[in-house]
């Protein structure tokens, strides 16, 4: 039996999950708990959050984060991806970066505006 609290949603509930069960889970006080608790379990993921170098522009680095979570296994493959995207100002918050970045079918998107520091 493995303990987790969920983080699904601000609630924090104390699940329990049985793997001997078929990953039966108790403790929670929704569907998406359970299908947290389960899937936390046999098949972790997480949303890749970072930044990236950008030139010529009012930041030396973008923000930017996977627009879906992907999976833990594939997360230092990804942050490798990123070490060698280099942007060129300007950059649009929500614009995808890299497209179905390492094969995890999740699109890296910036999450910040950087303007180009170029005089017009």
């Amino acid at each position: 039996m493995r303990e987790l609290i969920c983080i699904v949603c601000p609630k924090g509930c104390h699940l329990k999950i049985d793997e001997e069960k078929d990953w039966s889970v108790t403790g929670n006080q929704c569907p998406r708990g359970a299908e947290y608790g389960k899937m936390e379990l046999t098949h972790p993921t997480r949303v890749v959050t970072s930044t990236v170098r950008c030139i010529g522009g009012a930041h030396p680095r973008c923000p930017v984060k996977t627009d879906r979570a992907v999976p833990k296994e594939q997360i230092g493959a990804v942050m490798e991806a990123l070490n060698q995207v280099t942007l060129t100002a300007p950059v649009r918050s929500g614009q995808v970066i890299v497209a179905d970045i390492c094969g995890t079918q999740a699109d890296l998107i910036a999450t910040r505006d950087i303007e180009s520091n170029l005089q017009k």
